[in-house]
């Protein structure tokens, strides 16, 4: 299984490398932004992305949207610190399929890649 990793953090996007191994997830790519997200796509086909909310350039909802623009199946999870109801409705609105508030624990993270996946007929 293919994942990307979109985070601004270089420790985020390492804390999540690390439990997604641990998990099994080999195939990881890594972009700082939504921007290099979208170029990353473009020889890299996820079958799943871990998406920050805030970050510069392009923040993880404007990617999610411009995502889903022409990609409506990849499940995508916000892992964001936003914690408000009506960022969280905003994101799905936006076509995320689960949300994850850092920080997190590597079980909560596993918990919510698995359910999303299965919820999403995905097989990891």
């Amino acid at each position: 299984m293919k994942i990307l990793l979109i985070d601004d953090s270089k420790t985020m996007r390492n804390i999540q490398k690390s439990i997604l191994k641990q998990l099994g997830y080999t195939e990881i790519e890594e972009a700082s932004n939504g921007q290099e997200a979208i170029s990353t796509l473009e020889k890299f086909s996820p079958d799943l992305c871990l998406v920050d909310w805030n970050m510069p350039v392009m923040d993880g909802l404007t990617f999610v949207k411009t995502f889903r623009a022409t990609n409506k199946s990849t499940p995508l999870i916000m892992v964001t610190t936003e914690a408000e109801k009506s960022r969280v409705i905003d994101a799905i609105k936006a076509g995320v399929n689960n949300y994850v508030v850092k920080p997190f624990t590597p079980d909560l993270l596993s918990e919510r890649i698995t359910e999303t996946l299965a919820k999403c007929g995905v097989t990891g």
